[in-house]
């Protein structure tokens, strides 16, 4: 197990292995390609050859280069072909009794010193080597897709891969330009550990007919900055290889978020398996095509039919914190007429202060006029009291998130409104319902959730409650529009649609590192390496503040009553002894103190 790995047998060429022989062979490796279909052989030449010919168009390798790495490819049909590999590493489909077939036949053909790496993402690396003769050289190597665009590599290790092992093939990883990232053997490792628990309960929430598929995509990508939303990522990813990573998942856990929702089942049977077959949660122009085509779910345009709008020329907003001021920047900069009321008019005038720093560093970065900054702070009226809310048409609150606190707020609003006038609680966890019952007009209140900060975040959460006005709910859409944000539409239940698929995520990071499976840099680096997401979870977790992350999780928990949405003990006791993230100058981690 000492050799450098510089020969590599990959077992099947389809995308994945395909990928990974690339990666391999630009970087100075042997690669033998093998696959029982000579055509699968076939196309993946082809890619190679494709791939190295957009290179020296670019200019990122040269002619001879390319001839070189095309050389060092070389395919079969035979697994006798890997009898002088130093590493083999198997991408056959992800059943047990595939990868058990390939393993075993190896343990004929290999030397005695040679390593297989499987790269299964949901089995038991485990009990794969446990079929091995040689169950020491066995361990898992989970690529992520594309191969040569992702630059995490899982090495994964059971109770019987020997260290020589692991420690040759991190070698590899890191020579290959890759991140590894070393892990334990249970099913879906870190990054799909926690990226397929979150999959499922999106499936679920769309197949509860909570949100439209539309709405979940849009919220995730626009509230968390995530590349995909769950459901396209889902038909890129295929339902089916969904189900049965969920299947492998659940199978250990016996946690019922990882039980795959039916609609998997019921997509996978129906042979809807997402892009690879055309149709999944969307319809795509062709199999294997990314072009998303209308189809009988697909929304109306905005407007056509429904309500009318009501018409909202000024608007009030409520609380002096980042976030108020904020909303009341958006408010401004689209034009209307803005009272920024607050407990004090001390703390108005402060608020507004806020603004203008905000507004100001806008005209030094070029994103705004001296001109349109100084028209903006002009529409914003500071105020100490809601009386000053007499003659809005819209009046958003976005005071403490303590549901007594929101309801004496509505309960006045109530009083100083006109009639007419639509009420929008920001709240991003209490149920919108309760605001609405302090008032005599619950018809008339509305849930509008900005994301922070205000300025810069494009999705507000519209959250209707069973009692909510058709023509408010239109009115509420339309002023989204004209501030410039995506609206997405939900119910009101925790969470709405971001906080209840973001927070159990990253409630089950904690609980990962808890189980002592792997450290936070891991789970960090795996998630934005390997996920694609702009922060990992314990860097956000620190930014939003553990105290506030476990008050959600603990609503969610209130609400769903599902075990698995129970707060991780580890965030519990960090909120207990004040580390509350980089307000407090130590969470997960610790900060330098400003």
């Amino acid at each position: 197990m000492d050799t450098p790995l510089s020969t590599i047998a990959v077992v099947g060429l389809g995308t994945m292995g395909t990928g990974i022989a690339e990666v391999l062979a630009r970087a100075g490796r042997e690669v033998v390609g093998i696959d029982i279909s000579e055509a699968a052989a076939r196309r993946a030449v082809a890619s190679l050859a494709a791939s190295t010919a957009r290179s020296v168009s670019r200019e990122r390798i040269t002619e001879e280069e390319r001839r070189d790495i095309l050389a060092r490819f070389r395919t079969y049909s035979d697994l006798q072909a890997a009898a002088d590999a130093d590493l083999v590493i198997e991408v056959v489909p992800e059943s047990y009794e595939a990868k058990q077939q390939v393993v075993r036949a190896l343990d004929g053909i290999l030397r005695p010193d040679a390593i297989i790496a499987t790269g299964t993402n949901a089995l038991s690396v485990t009990r794969l080597a446990a079929d091995s003769a040689r169950p020491e050289r066995v361990l898992g190597m989970h690529f992520f897709n594309p191969a040569p665009a992702m630059r995490l590599v899982e090495v994964v290790s059971s109770v019987l891969t020997a260290p020589q092992a692991v420690t040759a093939v991190t070698d590899l990883a890191h020579a290959l330009g890759k991140e590894p990232v070393e892990v334990g053997d249970r099913p879906g490792f870190v990054a799909d550990g926690l990226l397929f628990g979150y999959l499922n309960q999106a499936a679920a929430m769309y197949e509860s007919r909570y949100a439209s598929r539309e709405d979940i995509d849009a919220a995730m990508r626009l509230g968390c900055g995530l590349p995909m939303g769950p459901l396209a990522l889902l038909d890129l990813i295929g339902v089916d290889t969904a189900r049965t990573v969920l299947e492998a998942m659940y199978a250990e856990s016996r946690d019922r978020l990882h039980a795959p929702a039916p609609i998997l089942k019921q997509l996978a049977e129906a042979g809807l398996t997402g892009r690879k077959a055309g149709r999944g949660f969307y319809t795509y122009a062709a199999p294997d095509s990314a072009e998303v085509v209308p189809d009988a779910l697909t929304p109306a345009p905005e407007g056509a039919g429904g309500a009318v709008p009501r018409e909202v020329r000024s608007v009030g907003v409520a609380g002096s914190g980042t976030m108020a001021s904020g909303i009341a920047e958006v408010f401004a900069k689209a034009g209307y007429d803005v009272v920024l009321a607050a407990r004090s008019p001390e703390k108005a005038e402060t608020a507004k202060a806020r603004i203008a720093k905000s507004l100001a560093r806008s005209v030094d970065k070029g994103r705004l006029t001296a001109e349109a900054r100084d028209e903006t702070l002009a529409r914003i009226t500071p105020a100490g009291s809601l009386d000053s809310f007499a003659d809005v048409d819209l009046a958003v609150e976005a005071v403490a998130e303590d549901l007594e606190v929101k309801r004496q707020l509505f309960a006045t609003l109530d009083k100083v409104c006109k009639p007419g006038a639509v009420l929008a609680t920001t709240t991003s966890s209490l149920p919108v319902v309760a605001c609405a019952r302090a008032t005599s007009r619950p018809q008339d209140v509305i849930g509008m959730h900005f994301f922070n900060p205000a300025p810069a975040m494009k999705l507000v959460e519209v959250v209707r409650t069973v009692l909510t006005a058709d023509d408010v709910h239109a009115t509420v859409r339309a002023v989204t529009a004209k501030i410039r944000k995506h609206p997405v539409d939900c119910g009101d239940r925790a969470g709405f649609i971001v906080n209840a698929l973001l927070f159990p995520y990253l409630n089950n990071a904690v609980k990962m590192v808890q189980d002592h499976y792997a450290t936070l840099d891991a789970v960090d680096a795996a998630m934005k390496l390997g996920g694609g997401y702009p922060m990992g979870p314990f860097e956000l977790l620190d930014v939003v503040g553990l105290d506030v992350s476990l008050a959600i999780q603990r609503v969610l928990h209130d609400e769903f009553r599902e075990p698995g949405l129970a707060p991780a003990p580890l965030l519990e006791h960090l909120v207990a002894a004040g580390c509350l993230g980089r307000k407090t100058g130590r969470g997960f981690r610790e900060y330098a103190r400003r």
